[in-house]
């Protein structure tokens, strides 16, 4: 190959050849990459730039640097365990996916407020006062950790008083005591990607250069009022999320 002639600065360039490579499947999941002086004789450039790409597409997660041996594709392992996010009822109980995973410690429980961000999911503004209950899961079986949060406005509280004296109730415990306070609940469900905070990569044992899932889903209640907000996140090597879909009803809310 002669010398690269895309813009942008040259490191780039390099690395977006060797990403389109690895897309391409000339360069395998597992597999080796070239060495420096190969790769600095097929891109014609110094051995500061190839550096400088190697670890431009370590930093992406897309290879791997084994001290020694040389720098590899990164073989991503199927997800070692799968989430159901579908809420099933029996009679008066509630199951999500999750509820046999193990408590890592115990809940945090705190007062907080609304932000810009969790504030137009309540259906609330900036700044409106909310208990917090947070969790670290680790699934028995696989040792995958997640992240739980539950966000319970003092308006929903103030309607069953078991969540006003203990906000750190079970979830499916809580969807429970707003169907008996009245409420025909649905749910919403949005699930994003990003990278970890650090203190999100501690607590989830998150490899580096690998985001985390983050689904956000409101329970809602009469007239589709949300009633609470609940987070969970976990590293995307090692868990997948699955749903049930149906298509007997034309909404996307399904009452239970």
């Amino acid at each position: 190959m002669g010398e690269i002639q895309r813009p942008g600065a040259l490191y780039q360039q390099v690395a977006a050849e060797i990403r389109s490579g690895i897309a391409a499947g000339e360069y395998k999941p597992g597999a080796p990459l070239p060495s420096e002086a190969q790769l600095i004789e097929r891109y014609k450039v110094s051995r500061p730039t190839v550096r400088k790409a190697i670890s431009a597409l370590r930093a992406e997660g897309l290879i791997e640097v084994i001290h020694g041996k040389g720098s590899y594709v990164r073989a991503l392992p199927a997800p070692a365990v799968t989430i159901e996010r579908t809420i099933t009822r029996s009679g008066k109980t509630f199951r999500t996916g999750h509820h046999a995973w193990q408590q890592v410690e115990e809940p945090a429980i705190y007062r907080t407020s609304t932000t810009t961000t969790t504030g137009p999911l309540l259906g609330l503004g900036e700044g409106e006062a909310l208990f917090g209950v947070d969790r670290l899961l680790a699934d028995p079986e696989t040792g995958t950790r997640a992240a739980h949060r539950v966000l319970i406005p003092f308006a929903t509280a103030d309607q069953a008083e078991q969540l006003a004296e203990t906000p750190d109730t079970e979830p499916e415990q809580i969807y429970a005591i707003l169907t008996a306070a009245g409420h025909k609940l649905t749910w919403q469900e949005t699930v994003s990607a990003r990278m970890p905070l650090p203190d999100e990569r501690t607590a989830l044992q998150v490899p580096d250069a690998t985001p985390i899932m983050h689904t956000a889903r409101v329970t809602l209640g009469n007239d589709q009022r949300p009633l609470i907000l609940e987070e969970l996140r976990a590293s995307a090597d090692r868990a997948q999320l699955a749903y049930r879909i149906t298509a007997d009803s034309p909404r996307a809310l399904r009452p239970v």
